[in-house]
């Protein structure tokens, strides 16, 4: 008896964890300003790395969240003041195995350290737009001396 007992505790709190983390994503994708993110955690071998979340826009921070945890704080914030496109380009290699074949990847700079995303590339120009916006009459230094490859 206290193995069945066992079993059903085990599956209760197997079953309660995926829950959570359905209610989690359920709740943070319903308020909208939520793309598909992946980001690259690691940079240790080349192509690897990449740990797939969503993003959320919030004021002038874009918080990363990963899609399988169990925290309800980002895994990284990048703030808009202190962030700028090094370049773009299309998963190279073991990357096109890891995520979307219509995919980006972005090398951003930031105050802390470079940052590679990846996203969608329809959604590369809202990314882009929100990175570049600023207050009426000032200008944007983020992107205007950028060569944009066709991607």
């Amino acid at each position: 008896m206290e193995i069945l007992e066992g079993i059903g505790i085990g599956v209760a709190v197997v079953f309660a964890a995926l829950v959570i983390l359905f209610v989690r994503r359920a709740l943070f994708t319903r308020s909208g300003g939520i793309i598909r993110l992946s980001v690259r955690v690691s940079t240790i071998l080349d192509g690897r790395g990449w740990s797939p979340g969503f993003g959320r826009f919030v004021g002038d921070e874009l918080r990363w969240y990963r899609m399988f945890s169990f925290a309800l704080r980002p895994k990284r914030v990048l703030s808009r003041e202190g962030l700028a496109v090094e370049r773009r380009r299309l998963p190279e290699g073991q990357e096109r195995l890891s995520m979307p074949a219509d995919w980006v990847i972005l090398r951003c700079t930031s105050h802390h350290a470079p940052v590679e995303i990846a996203m969608a590339r329809s959604t590369v120009t809202g990314f882009l737009s929100w990175l570049e916006a600023a207050p009426p009459g000032a200008a944007s230094p983020r992107l205007a001396s950028q060569d944009w490859p066709a991607a």
